[in-house]
């Protein structure tokens, strides 16, 4: 009895060694490592998020020693207290008058 696939080009190539030793070898590298493609692909997604997260928050800390800066000058602080905090002299009042769309509205739910 012959076996009729010894000599077919596919049947020489998936009986060869080396072949198998690949195969396993890929396979184990993509799916069973523990840096398979898979783990590399999700570390490299977080890694973008924290470099965008870092990108902000510089921005953020950028924007308040601007703040900071400002505020050391003692009308900005003035100025800054009576916006936010609605703050005022003793010898006078203040009217807030709102209407509809108002952006205090708006402040105020953020």
């Amino acid at each position: 009895m012959t076996n009729s696939y010894k000599d077919k080009p596919w049947f020489k190539f998936l009986s060869n060694k080396y072949v198998w030793v690949l195969l396993f070898f890929s396979t184990w590298m993509i799916f069973l490592d523990n840096y398979s493609y898979f783990d590399h692909r999700f570390l490299d997604k977080q890694i973008d998020e924290l470099e965008d997260n870092a990108a902000y928050y510089k921005q953020e800390i950028k924007k308040d020693k601007e703040n900071i800066r400002q505020l050391k000058n003692p009308d900005q602080t003035e100025k800054y207290a009576r916006e936010k905090y609605y703050m005022k002299k003793d010898s006078e009042d203040i009217y807030i008058i709102q209407f509809e769309g108002d952006t205090i509205e708006k402040d105020i739910k953020k």
